[in-house]
């Protein structure tokens, strides 16, 4: 193993404090756990001067760009801020990713710092992550960027990527199971009591809530009925049929104008109105299904797990207002 590996975080103003603060403290920790300095941080700056992070706290870096030209960065991360999908790199920050990343064995972002990244061309032909709320956004933005808008974090080549604030804990330590092994990794995970490998993508965190209708007026009219009749048959043929539209016409038209299929359509908006239940109520898990339209509670199970990544009991342990006996199993 290297003697030192210099870990750097770039924190540009308004930076969210726990995307550069929690990745640090996973770093230390396996510092801690080795017993030497395995890990050397660094926080860069756009100056020298403090920043001030969206939280109001102002955070000191160790460096200004200008003048980390000579440091050895082994991984180089950027770190995210809420204006950051708005904010268009200035010439000398896209001089200075462009050759740092170039230098360093990783790079990467947190949360909304890939926006940073995409600009400069560095996620190019990668597979990336980040905050489910800018996830589309980022698509949008730069076609070449294959966006994964689920994944806690994705590792493509030398980029690594994370999802929201937190999700720079899960990221920052893969990268120390990476470089040191699982053993470490589980210890460092055990110190800080989180998970070693978290149930699930970001998904199941998301409030994005139901779609807007998209396509012609028509079309609308569906979606709007689709959502306020949930346990109705939704199947091509009845829908067509409502429609006055041959099965497969209408198959065409909403997957060209909606962009997925009828099928896949109606399952997500039922998903989304069993994760509300899920939310706020103590139904039982029979209810839930009928209620959103599955056929059983195995049908619920099973939606719940392609499209979240987590099973219902599993979702409404972790995120309902209200706890009862009912979903232990």
């Amino acid at each position: 193993m290297a003697s030192t590996r210099t870990i750097a975080i770039l924190a540009v103003p308004g930076v969210q404090l726990l995307d550069v603060a929690g990745p640090l403290d996973v770093f230390a920790e396996a510092n801690s756990q080795l017993g030497r300095g395995y890990y050397r941080p660094l926080v860069v700056g756009l100056a020298a001067a403090p920043i001030h992070c969206s939280s109001g706290v102002r955070l000191v870096p160790d460096v200004a760009i200008a003048k980390a030209q000579g440091e050895a960065i082994h991984t180089l991360l950027v770190a995210g801020a809420p204006h950051v999908p708005d904010l268009d790199p200035s010439p000398p920050l896209r001089q200075w990713l462009i050759e740092r990343t170039k230098r360093a064995r990783r790079y990467g972002s947190i949360c909304s710092g890939a926006f940073l990244l995409a600009c400069c061309g560095l996620l190019d032909g990668r597979r990336v992550t980040t905050h489910w709320s800018v996830a589309s956004r980022l698509a949008t933005a730069f076609p070449k960027v294959e966006v994964d808008a689920d994944a806690i974090y994705v590792a493509d080549g030398k980029v690594r990527t994370a999802a929201g604030v937190t999700a720079g804990l899960d990221l920052a330590l893969s990268l120390v199971t990476e470089d040191l092994g699982r053993d470490v990794g589980l210890r460092v995970a055990s110190q800080l009591v989180m998970y070693f490998k978290r149930p699930g993508g970001q998904m199941q965190f998301s409030r994005n809530g139901e779609a807007m209708p998209v396509g012609r007026s028509a079309l609308q009219e569906l979606q709007r009925w689709v959502s306020g009749n949930l346990a109705e048959d939704h199947s091509v043929a009845c829908l067509a049929e409502r429609m006055q539209l041959s099965p497969r016409h209408f198959a065409r038209l909403f997957r060209a104008e909606v962009g997925i299929t009828p099928a896949a359509w109606v399952e997500s908006i039922r998903v989304a109105a069993a994760r509300e239940k899920l939310d706020i109520g103590r139904w039982a898990p029979k209810q839930v299904a009928a209620d959103c339209g599955f056929t059983n509670a195995d049908h619920l199970r099973r939606a719940f797990v392609q499209h979240l990544g987590v099973t219902p009991a599993e979702y409404r342990k972790r995120h309902a207002l209200l706890q009862d006996e009912t979903w232990r199993t």
